[in-house]
């Protein structure tokens, strides 16, 4: 079993490499003790979300049944064939991962399957379940099943998870809304789409990160340096966002050069190491 074990964390984490460079340079930043659970949690997040949004020409509905299905069999039986859940239940079993976490990301995921636009409320509830809760996920492996320090730190890392959602939304608008028709932020009308309603989603955005960075400054020091690296990228890609006019955003996905991205690494690094975070 112990082989076994190695060979389905060894998948995350190939899986991880594959789909964010980003990801995998951050997941590097955490003390080694936080590597192979956190790839383990992307697996399973980014297997679940490429089956609703790049499995075009297969009935989707019935895949996502199937993983779900297969999700709370691994979770029952403390095993699964399928490598990516294998791991998944592992960490979700070793690090006390509450099973209606679980629940509202399936459900998240299911939304997109039928959900083209959002009220308010299904926006907040697409939220948690698709964001909040992975980063709560993550906050459980970082506390190591230290609870008082879980509930801390609990609604900081909602915010982020929600902060880094939302940068998603944004950066991603001419996909979901010209390929896949989907429009998440609620009450905006996007044959519209102007610099107003780009500045009341943006302060919405930077409430969730002002908010995070608070978390962010009292997480264990061996998660400290890599949360931090994450919510820096994001602020980078959310500030680049700001500078834009909105019908801009509407023509291409924004993104952050690679130079860039090592330069922010550097700076990051450095802070860690002064303790000025």
């Amino acid at each position: 079993m112990q082989l076994y074990d190695q060979t389905t964390f060894e998948c995350s984490k190939l899986i991880t490499k594959c789909y964010s460079t980003s990801f995998t340079l951050g997941i590097k930043t955490l003390d080694k003790e936080f590597h192979l659970p956190i790839y383990a949690i992307y697996g399973f997040v980014r297997y679940a979300d490429e089956i609703v949004d790049t499995f075009h020409g297969f009935d989707k509905k019935s895949l996502l049944e199937r993983f779900k299905a297969d999700t709370y069999r691994a979770l029952e039986e403390k095993i699964s064939l399928n490598p990516v859940l294998h791991s998944f239940q592992t960490v979700v079993h070793e690090y006390g991962i509450e099973y209606n976490l679980i629940d509202a990301f399936l459900k998240s995921m299911e939304m997109d399957l039928y959900e083209t636009s959002y009220t308010r409320q299904g926006y907040e509830e697409y939220i948690y379940g698709s964001a909040e809760v992975v980063g709560l996920m993550c906050l459980h492996i970082f506390c190591k099943n230290d609870k008082e320090k879980y509930q801390q730190l609990k609604s900081s890392a909602q915010r982020l998870g929600a902060a880094f959602q939302k940068v998603n939304f944004l950066r991603d608008l001419k996909s979901d809304y010209i390929d896949r028709g989907r429009v998440y932020f609620p009450g905006i009308d996007f044959t519209i789409f102007n610099g107003k309603a780009k500045d009341t989603i943006e302060a919405d955005i930077q409430a969730d990160f002002d908010a995070a960075y608070e978390g962010i400054k009292q997480l264990p020091s061996g998660a400290k340096w890599g949360v931090y690296l994450a919510y820096i990228y994001y602020k980078a890609l959310f500030k680049k966002i700001k500078r834009l006019p909105a019908s801009q955003i509407m023509q291409e996905r924004i993104r952050i050069p690679d130079p860039l991205k090592l330069v922010l690494w550097v700076q990051t690094y450095c802070k860690h190491k002064i303790n000025y975070l």
